[in-house]
């Protein structure tokens, strides 16, 4: 398993994913939600993932954020495992129906 270092992570979402972070040796995002609902919407959409992937994140659930730490512990590091779910875990909590579309999602914009 290859573990990436700090900078290759950083290159690597800077090119992918660039509302992901690293911070102190995790890849990390924050979502900021309207309400404590939204909140737990979100977990739960990441738990559901990180469950099928059989990959757990770190995951803090307050009003109004989600935090989600990545890293793979038996690697102890960053590896293809964290960089695959976080790009799974982004396009899930941050897909919105297309304009037009027959799902037309909710008037408002509820989740950064």
């Amino acid at each position: 398993m290859r573990v990436y270092t700090e900078e290759e992570a950083r290159a690597w979402l800077e090119r992918h994913l660039p509302t992901w972070e690293v911070q102190e040796g995790h890849l990390t995002r924050t979502y900021t939600t309207r309400n404590w609902r939204l909140s737990l919407m979100v977990a739960n959409a990441i738990g559901y993932l990180a469950e099928a992937a059989w990959h757990h994140p770190d995951v803090l659930i307050t009003y109004p954020r989600v935090v989600v730490r990545l890293r793979t512990h038996e690697a102890d590091g960053i590896t293809d495992r964290d960089l695959e779910l976080a790009r799974e875990i982004e396009a899930v909590v941050m897909w919105r129906p297309q304009p037009g579309a027959a799902l037309d999602g909710p008037p408002e914009r509820w989740l950064e």
